[in-house]
């Protein structure tokens, strides 16, 4: 019984973890942007403005386009970002300076 427990466990834990990943940014806001590692406001903003002059990003390779972004913050992101579905904000993406 134990042992059925803990895969039922490791199960959830593995859905949960799939579904709590990304911000989509076709719909994002900047709020919901910044909460991106290495993601400010001037970048947020950037992006925001690129895709209402150039519509919607096809791929989360797209985002190379936008100014200011390049490969090695699109690595950083990608496992965090997503170009459809609903925008799910993990709070402690963003380390915190004190």
């Amino acid at each position: 019984m134990r042992k059925f427990l803990t895969i039922v466990l490791v199960t959830l834990f593995a859905f949960t973890g799939a579904t709590y990943a990304a911000v989509n940014i076709n719909t994002a806001t900047q709020a919901e942007l910044e909460t991106l590692q290495g993601i400010g406001p001037a970048k947020a903003k950037a992006i925001i403005d690129h895709r209402k002059k150039n519509g919607s990003f096809k791929s989360a390779d797209d985002l190379e386009k936008v100014n200011g972004i390049g490969p090695a913050t699109l690595k950083r992101l990608r496992k965090d970002i997503a170009v459809g579905g609903a925008t799910t904000v993990k709070k402690e993406n963003k380390p915190t300076l004190k």
